[in-house]
This record gives structure tokens, C-alpha cells and sequence, in this order.
């Protein structure tokens, strides 16, 4: 009995992108001569198209940007309950940051759209956080400066990003860069919540906003060090598809 061939989700992106580079004609070569052999049309044809806006995962992450007004509008009223609406309201969006990423590996829903579309909601969301409690000033013992660190750093990555992208060369996230957006999103949802919203929960005695400012310290310092290895890895990419010419 022959074994059944069938067209994987990975395949399928593969030959939709195929024309983007330049180094993979061998492969398409064969993708296409096993498409042929079990009668399969390729994925254009066949309906194998994903609908980017609609899929769950772009959905999560567009979700995370459109809750940005909601989240400054909380607080700039500054109550309690607001500031506990505000840290709830981080924390979901947060959540979707790893939800969406897990929801497009399982569903084979990754896309062009969602790649692009990621890293600007999780900027947008920490920027956004960050420019709001410095001008309410709820950035305790000195919180701008680290906050200043963070902004800068994450304009840096942006823009080697976008360069080696046009060398078409990726900058992996390493696990370093993992454990600095933990501690900055810990951080932030701490110091949304505030010592009064701590209060509102019950947990008075937490002193929330001098341990949000003590993570967000610590953010600071594994940003400049992941800042740095980012740095040097791009500017290591950079040199040598210079010296490639």
C-alpha cells in the first residue's frame, strides 16, 4: 500500500513565500514534484490561504493594541479601583502577548501580518504603560531613569530589526531577553496596581509600589545586557554581509 502524501501547514507557507528567497529554489523544486506525485494542487489553488486579520492569534494581538486608550484612560482617573481595573486589564493583555504566539505554532496560523504586528503591540503596551506613570508620576526612587533605559533600548532593537530584515538576517530572542520581559511586565502590572489598589485587594501590607520599582530597576539592568548582545550580534551581521559583497 502506498504511503499518503499530504501537504503540511509549514509546506504550504513555504511555497506561498517561496519568491521572497533565493536560496530555496531546491526545495521548492522537490515540494513541487511531491505535490505532483500525489495529485495534490498547490496551496494557492486549493484554498490553502490564510485570512490574517481574522486569525485568533492577530485578533489577540491587535486586541493588545486597542486596549492601550482603555488602560491610559484607568489611570489617568486615579482611584483605587481604577488602578486595580488598570492592572487587570495589563495583565490580560500581557497574557495575550504568549497566548497568540502559542495559538499560531499549534494552528499553523504564523503570517507576515502577526510577525510584524507583535513586536510593535508589546512596544506599544510597554511604552505606552511606561509614558503614563512617569507623567502621573507613579515611577517611585528615581523610576524614570530606568524607564528611560527600556524606551531606548527598545527603539535600538526596533531599528536593527528593521535593518537586518532587509539582509534578510533574524535576531533570535534569547532567554535572557525572556526573563527581562517578565521582570518588566511584573514591574508594570505591580506598579499599575499601586499602593492603593494593593489595598483594595486586601494585601495592604504589600508594598507594591516600592517592589514594582525595584523589578523595574532590574528590568533596566537585563535590558542593557540584552541591549548589548543584541547590539553586537547585529552589528556582527552587519560587517559580514558587508565583507560577502
Amino acid at each position: 500500500m502506498t504511503e499518503k502524501w499530504a501537504l503540511s501547514a509549514e509546506d504550504g507557507m513555504y511555497i506561498q513565500n517561496i519568491h521572497r528567497c533565493d536560496i530555496c529554489t531546491s526545495r521548492a523544486e522537490l515540494l513541487s514534484a511531491r505535490l505532483a506525485e500525489n495529485n495534490l494542487t498547490p496551496p494557492a489553488q486549493s484554498g490553502y490561504r490564510i485570512h490574517m486579520l481574522s486569525d485568533l492569534p492577530n485578533v489577540l494581538t491587535l486586541s493588545r493594541i486597542a486596549a492601550i486608550p482603555l488602560l491610559v484612560l484607568l489611570i489617568a482617573i486615579n482611584q483605587p479601583i481604577t488602578d486595580l481595573l488598570a492592572a487587570l486589564l495589563f495583565a490580560l493583555a500581557a497574557a495575550t502577548d504568549w497566548l497568540d504566539g502559542q495559538i499560531a505554532r499549534t494552528r499553523a496560523q504564523l503570517s507576515d501580518l502577526g510577525r510584524v504586528l507583535d513586536p510593535i503591540a508589546d512596544k506599544l503596551l510597554v511604552g505606552a504603560t511606561l509614558m503614563v506613570l512617569v507623567g502621573f508620576r507613579r515611577l517611585p526612587f528615581a523610576g524614570i531613569y530606568p524607564a528611560i533605559v527600556i524606551m531606548l533600548r527598545e527603539i535600538l532593537v526596533s531599528g536593527l530589526r528593521e535593518y537586518l530584515a532587509q539582509i534578510r538576517v533574524g535576531l533570535p530572542v534569547t532567554r535572557l531577553a525572556k526573563w527581562k520581559t517578565g521582570t518588566q511586565m511584573a514591574s508594570l502590572l505591580i506598579l499599575l496596581l499601586g499602593d492603593p489598589g494593593a489595598r483594595l485587594i486586601g494585601v495592604g501590607g504589600f508594598p507594591a509600589a516600592a517592589a514594582g520599582a525595584s523589578l523595574l530597576w532590574l528590568a533596566a539592568i537585563l535590558t542593557l545586557i540584552t541591549g548589548w548582545d543584541y547590539l553586537t550580534a547585529g552589528l556582527n551581521h552587519i560587517n559580514h554581509s558587508h565583507e560577502t559583497r
